[in-house]
């Protein structure tokens, strides 16, 4: 088996509130219920890679049509398949190898970094934004019983730096498979979707600036169904 690297790497810029939510390490009167994602050691929040590969994989799943009836993650015996090859498959297929991409935790810009500072000497918030939202009555068209719900977001303007790495394998004498166009195809798809939860609600509209290859060679996110659908 022959091995090598392409590399994804770029910007990612939150364009709308962005949730991608933790878990309270403490309960307490006030507290909040809801809070992102964040760094233990620095408080600071940050995108998992396991977000940013689910939401990609899932929705090149509904591109090529390869969403299974029953919900669940799709996996096949196909050497061919690309979703597979790129995200990996519990079903053994030896002649497939390993799973093709590697997706980073994105962290913040130094530039991002410095804004959440100043926003939490400001305003005290703890480098996230604060949003309370209303239950509506459906009937009644306005707030309901249901209570007051706030949620933490990563505000609009503040920006990660991400990196995907592909691995190109040469496997039992079958030459690697080009799977750049699909990944770059992904990112764009993410462009017009959401990442992150509450997305039918405004949040979690991204964009990848800067995105370039290995060699520092630009890369476009654009419409590529063209392509990987032949």
């Amino acid at each position: 088996m022959s091995i090598e690297y392409k590399t994804i790497s770029g910007i990612l810029e939150v364009k709308t509130g962005l949730r991608i939510g933790g878990s309270s390490s403490t309960i307490e009167i006030g507290g909040m219920d809801n809070p992102v994602i964040r760094d233990p050691l620095t408080n600071y929040p940050y995108i998992p890679g396991s977000s940013l590969k689910g939401k990609i994989r899932s929705l090149l799943e509904w591109e090529l049509g390869k969403v299974e009836s029953d919900g669940k993650v799709h996996k096949c015996n196909d050497i061919t398949c690309p979703i597979c090859r790129i995200f990996g498959s519990t079903e053994d297929n030896i002649e497939r190898g390993p799973s093709r991409s590697i997706f980073r935790d994105a962290f913040l810009t130094d530039e991002s970094r410095k804004k959440l500072e100043k926003m939490r000497e400001e305003k005290g918030l703890l480098y996230a934004e604060t949003k309370t939202e209303n239950w509506i009555d459906r009937l009644r068209g306005k707030a309901g019983s249901g209570g007051l719900r706030t949620q933490e977001r990563i505000p609009p303007g503040i920006q990660f730096d991400f990196s995907i790495s592909l691995r190109v394998l040469e496997v039992n004498g079958r030459k690697g498979d080009d799977d750049l166009p699909f990944l770059l195809h992904g990112l764009w798809l993410l462009e017009q979707d959401a990442l992150g939860g509450s997305g039918t609600r405004g949040y979690g509209k991204v964009k990848f600036l800067n995105v370039k290859d290995e060699k520092g060679k630009p890369l476009e996110i654009q419409d590529r169904s063209q392509v990987i659908k032949k």
